[in-house]
């Protein structure tokens, strides 16, 4: 048989065993999703998502993971080193790097956005015998302010910016992560601590289960005027009964919590993990307190970085955009 011959005869034997298997397996793409600590609502939001993707992942062969971050500055910095594909941020956070202003050294131009969560507020917890009822009673106690590389860190230091409040002035400046936080403040380190973050979480109910607490009220002056002309802040109230021995509302303001990625991330692949959550949103509420108010329309409200185009092709075929 001549070498032609026998060549043809041997690619016509590989394409009938290739086309006998059946069309290829899709690629499994994967995804990971930063959030924040595991007793935060971040960890459990991200973990809902990715339960939402890979439910589908035989269809689009998206593979999602979650993975417990030190929250909105560090996911935003992942992201935008291609060390993250996803994840969620606090709204001033994705507008400070969007900008390119502090914590940021630089503008991410390659950030986006694919949908936006629950209100976050701006919280803090203190012991009932810190007897702090007000901004001003902080000076002189130990407060958490929040990890390096949290929105936590970033909201707590521009508010005591705002209200004229040096680090200095307090007796401790705390820098645990939030997950450290309940502890310190049951064995007495902490007179208080900061928590940017949706309510109710598990956080704060352990604590309460514990140690008497009071939410503090942030409603001052001062935080008048840091709200005003802020688009991502807005004013919030922490409802009563949410917590252990906590019996009245709470005044305070906050931001959202709002996915985000990169626009390296394919059109496909946003458009899959958007179309995945959008298309099961009542599943998707009922996986924590914290969410099960959203809707639609308060998912597309609150975005600080431009919609990325595969989240945005998804909206324009449902008429939202």
């Amino acid at each position: 048989m001549k070498y032609s011959s026998l060549l043809a005869l041997c690619l016509t034997a590989l394409l009938a065993a290739s086309c006998s298997q059946g069309p290829e397996k899709q690629k499994t793409k994967f995804v990971s999703v930063g959030t924040g600590g595991v007793t935060g609502v971040y960890y459990p939001t991200g973990g809902a998502i990715c339960r939402l993707v890979n439910q589908g992942r035989k269809e689009h062969g998206i593979r999602c993971s979650v993975e417990s971050t030190g929250g909105s500055v560090y996911n935003t910095n992942s992201i935008d080193g291609g060390e993250l594909d996803v994840g969620i941020a606090q709204a001033d956070v994705a507008y400070k790097a969007w900008n390119g202003e502090a914590p940021f050294k630089k503008k991410m131009t390659k950030l986006r956005s694919l949908f936006a969560m629950h209100p976050e507020s701006v919280s803090l917890v203190a012991r009932k015998d810190a007897n702090i009822k007000n901004i001003a009673d902080m000076r002189g106690k130990k407060i958490n302010l929040g990890n390096p590389g949290s929105g936590n860190a970033r909201t707590s230091s521009e508010l005591l910016e705002a209200c004229g409040i040096a680090i200095s002035d307090l007796a401790l400046a705390g820098r645990l992560k939030a997950v450290e936080m309940p502890d310190a403040l049951r064995d007495n380190k902490l007179d208080g601590y900061f928590y940017v973050v949706g309510h109710p979480t598990a956080n704060i109910k352990d604590i309460a289960t514990s140690t008497p607490i009071e939410l503090v009220n942030i409603n001052s002056d001062c935080i008048d005027k840091l709200i005003d002309g802020r688009e991502y802040y807005v004013k919030t109230e922490i409802p009563a009964g949410m917590y252990n021995g906590v019996d009245t509302a709470t005044q305070t303001y906050g931001v959202k919590a709002t996915l985000v990625t990169s626009s390296d991330l394919g059109e496909d692949t946003a458009y899959k993990i958007v179309k995945s959550v959008f298309d099961n949103l009542d599943n998707f509420k009922s996986l924590h307190p914290a969410i099960n108010n959203l809707t639609p329309k308060s998912m597309l409200e609150g975005l600080t970085a431009p919609i990325h185009a595969g989240a945005m092709k998804y909206y324009k075929e449902k008429g939202w955009k």
